[in-house]
């Protein structure tokens, strides 16, 4: 189904902007074989064929200048390319690279208006809910800002330093618009650019859209805030920031200030007060128990997030990006891993198979030819020469050269893993990872085959083919019945004879074109062979004769000039 796109002034503006911008960064040509030259004004494509833009030059690489895209469009084309940056298996490393570098730098919004969003999500003034309230915020991005404040004191709480996370005003409507026109551009990719199928326009939208909805939801940040906190409650390693419910709503989010040094500080300047071994450690066992057995995590555990109280316990913030695996994934991922650990490439290609990731083009032998391939390449290595990020990435390039398509989950489960890797190994370099990973690999495995659940799944079957028998011979007699009453039908779907469509009106158009020059030519030929005396409105013909060669030359010129920015002379 072909989406259209809302003919409303902001629209129209927006997506003018949009083009403009592609245009002025290279993109010039996706704008022609998009048919978006319509939104581009005419000045500008004058200009643009007659002098290209200085930055458009053999230096600049494709991943910067899309990130210079997203940039100069703004808040959600920034948190675009954020989230594009998760996406190894699917963009090359030169592009993920520019990706990263992109950072949500937003000014903030004023005061009083924190104020009244505030005001309004906890249904009293702003002096009723807290004690002291710092005007300054001391983070903002584009979603929302945040700042510092004390509670009032009451007879169950005593006062306590919060920070209060307020969402901008009509970010839902901005994003709204954005993300409808996205959604139609990435349609049209879809229809016209075949070639860029491998990247998944629409699924990236679509992936885009949840994520940014997720993360604007701030009661489901502090669900899973809550969640995360009950799961490690007395856990003395790991401090998650408690959540104030009587202080929180849609658009305000009141959480427990974490007061600790950013691990990033402590790499850099380590602290004696600190024990490093002792943090890595419990950072390790803390995310191997997110990953394998409460199957919700932290999806972006850099550093900046990881706050550090002398002498090894770890706070961690920004809970905006976590990752769910299911039951069955976590299965097929476990799977997947001892597969690997055995050297068992047979067995991680059938996995992917089991979860729908192969394309339709991918050679299997050639496949488990290359897993084996790196497997070898890491089998044995010394714990201080193993890189977790490069293995991730040589990882995700395999996948993208073989057409495959890891669900997101997975994709995030690696970045954490290799995140926080990353991490451990610069706080203790000794740390043996995979001593912490295995074991809970192997009871994951056990616990799979355990009697009880394979009863339990062998119960779940039998109830699905006793379904099946019971509803079969009723959907038959239906089946029977459209046949005998002709009304069987058989539907069939078009793609892309829309593109041939256009493409046959725009030749029809340009022919059609080209016959009108070629007429007012030949008849201004013979408007020039008149004698002088023979006059029209007190003109003499010859005159208007040469009037309509300089007509036909500027409609000729701009015939030439649309066929050159199509890329199509033929």
């Amino acid at each position: 189904m072909t989406l259209n796109l809302p003919k409303t002034v902001r629209s129209i503006r927006r997506v003018q902007t949009i083009a403009g911008v592609l245009s002025r960064h290279g993109f010039g040509h996706l704008i022609d074989r998009l048919h978006l030259g319509r939104y581009v004004p005419l000045p500008k494509r004058w200009r643009e064929v007659i002098a290209p833009p200085s930055d458009r030059t053999v230096d600049v690489n494709l991943g910067r200048r899309i990130a210079r895209v997203f940039e100069e469009l703004g808040p959600t084309f920034i948190k675009l390319g954020q989230m594009m940056s998760t996406r190894p298996d699917v963009f090359p490393a030169d592009i993920i690279k520019e990706l990263i570098a992109l950072q949500d730098r937003v000014p903030p919004f004023s005061t009083d208006e924190a104020k009244h969003t505030i005001a309004s999500n906890l249904g009293s003034r702003i002096e009723e809910c807290f004690a002291t309230f710092d005007d300054v915020p001391f983070a903002s991005g584009s979603i929302a800002q945040v700042h510092r404040a004390t509670t009032r004191p009451s007879e169950d709480r005593p006062s306590e330093r919060v920070v209060v996370k307020v969402k901008r005003p009509d970010i839902e409507d901005i994003v709204r618009l954005d993300m409808t026109i996205l959604r139609w551009i990435a349609d049209l990719i879809e229809r016209m650019l075949p070639e860029l199928h491998i990247y998944h326009p629409l699924l990236i939208v679509d992936e885009f859209e949840r994520t940014l909805l997720r993360e604007m939801d701030f009661v489901n940040e502090a669900a899973t805030m809550a969640r995360f906190g009950e799961s490690f409650e007395g856990d003395p390693g790991l401090h998650i920031p408690k959540v104030y419910w009587d202080l929180t709503g849609p658009g305000v989010l009141t959480l427990e200030e974490i007061r600790g040094v950013s691990a990033q500080k402590l790499i850099d300047q380590p602290d004696p007060k600190v024990n490093a071994k002792a943090v890595a450690a419990q950072l390790a066992e803390a995310f191997v128990r997110q990953f394998f057995e409460i199957g919700l995590f932290h999806a972006d555990p850099h550093p900046g997030n990881l706050l550090i109280e002398p002498p090894a316990r770890i706070g961690l913030i920004d809970f905006g990006l976590t990752g769910r695996i299911d039951e069955e994934r976590l299965s097929q991922l476990v799977v997947a891993l001892i597969a690997a650990f055995n050297r068992e490439p047979e067995i991680v290609v059938e996995v992917l198979a089991d979860m729908d990731a192969l394309g339709e083009g991918t050679d299997r032998h050639a496949l488990r030819h290359d897993f084996l391939q790196l497997i070898e390449k890491y089998y044995g290595l010394p714990l201080r020469r193993f890189d977790p990020q490069t293995l991730f990435f040589e990882i995700t390039s395999l996948i993208r050269r073989h057409e495959v398509s890891l669900p997101r989950e997975f994709v995030m489960f690696g970045k954490a893993l290799v995140a926080i890797g990353g991490v451990c190994l610069q706080f203790d370099p000794q740390l043996d990872l995979l001593s912490l990973v295995q074991p809970k690999l192997t009871a994951l495995l056990a616990n799979r085959f355990r009697p009880s659940r394979l009863l339990k799944s062998a119960a779940v079957s039998t109830w699905h083919m006793a379904h099946i028998v019971k509803t079969a011979p009723g959907q038959l007699r239906d089946i029977s019945r459209r046949l005998a009453r002709g009304k069987w039908q058989v539907n069939i779907r078009h793609q892309n004879l829309d593109m041939l469509a256009q493409e046959l009106d725009r030749s029809s158009n340009r022919l059609s074109f080209s016959v009108v020059i070629a007429a007012i030519i030949v008849g201004s030929s013979w408007v020039v062979t008149t004698p002088a005396t023979t006059k029209v409105f007190g003109i003499p013909l010859p005159a208007l004769g040469f009037t309509g060669y300089l007509v036909a030359g500027i409609m000729g010129l701009g015939l030439v000039v649309a066929m050159l920015r199509s890329g199509k002379l033929s």
